[in-house]
């Protein structure tokens, strides 16, 4: 951190905090206390009022606010919690920056406000969603595609596919340009524009191996915007399920992917759901026991009974 960040992050902390000793903000920039008392002499003199006492700490005169912005609580709330998500969801890098921007945003909040919105912001909560927990393989990958997304680079990787090709394999080597990263019911996914496949491909990060950031550049193409893109919907299979009346609550509350609608129906819940292979509902639905019914397609319920039987005869 070069002297001008130090001696505006000083400020900032004087502002959060009220009461700071030289000791306790060089351990906070990991500085000398000497170079502190050097930056607070420079702030000084440049017109930021700060009193200190021998002994007792620095602190800001009241009523001193940098810089001049004004957040009311809700507002201020929402940016807070914007940077807890970011914190939880993004690589160590993201995760240093949303917490200087907590602080940040903590800083210029006159106490009143502060003390509401951390009133506020005790009664929430964000939970992962299914108790999903990104690994360091692909906290390490969300890096190096950033990366490639700002530098324009293309990446290399292997690839395992959930279900396998013609010839039985399932893994393959991809090189591909990155055209963005979407975050999908918990799960980082990578748009890319494969050379393999000469299209855009979605590659899950969690099925990612050896992931390289290569030399070779590409050009992103001009009428590409990734707000505004929505991947075809090959989704063409209908699936309905009968569901118990006593699952109806945890049926509702599942918000299953796939999932298009639930309808009453006199013998239970009617769920339609729609894929592209009927084998990507299968543990989905095994893990319901016996209180789903697959009524279409019968391939889904032939995959439900063969499981069944392996299940049957381990047990």
């Amino acid at each position: 951190m070069n002297k001008t960040d130090r001696m505006l992050a000083i400020v900032l902390e004087l502002q959060r905090k009220e009461l700071l000793r030289a000791e306790d903000l060089a351990a906070i920039f990991e500085t000398s206390v000497r170079t502190i008392y050097r930056d607070i002499q420079a702030l000084s003199e440049s017109g930021v009022p700060i009193i200190g006492a021998t002994g007792i700490g620095y602190s800001l005169v009241d009523g001193y606010f940098l810089p001049p912005v004004n957040f009311t609580a809700e507002e201020a709330v929402t940016l807070l919690i914007g940077t807890d998500w970011i914190e939880q969801h993004f690589d160590a890098g993201y995760g240093a920056k949303a917490q200087s921007s907590q602080k940040k945003i903590e800083a210029i909040l006159p106490q009143s406000a502060r003390e509401e919105v951390e009133r506020i912001r005790s009664t929430m909560k964000l939970v992962t969603a299914n108790g999903y927990q990104i690994s360091d393989d692909e906290l390490r990958f969300m890096e190096l595609i950033r990366s490639a997304l700002i530098e324009k680079r293309k990446v290399s990787f292997h690839y395992v596919k959930s279900l396998p090709e013609a010839d039985g394999n399932r893994h393959s080597f991809r090189v591909v340009a990155p055209y963005g990263l979407v975050l999908v019911q918990g799960t980082w996914t990578l748009l890319a524009h494969c050379d393999l496949r000469n299209e855009l491909r979605h590659f899950r990060l969690s099925r990612m191996k050896e992931l390289t950031l290569l030399q070779e550049e590409y050009r992103l193409p001009d009428d590409f915007h990734l707000k505004q893109y929505k991947p075809p919907d090959d989704r063409n299979i209908q699936v309905r399920i009968l569901a118990d009346t006593s699952i109806r609550d945890k049926m509702m509350e599942s918000r299953n992917f796939f999932m298009e609608k639930i309808e009453e129906h006199p013998d239970g819940l009617l769920v339609s759901l729609r894929v592209r292979h009927p084998e990507d509902l299968l543990k989905w639905v095994l893990g319901w026991g016996g209180d789903v019914v697959v009524l279409e397609p019968d391939s889904l319920r032939k995959f439900v009974r063969e499981e069944a039987q392996k299940m049957l005869e381990r047990y």
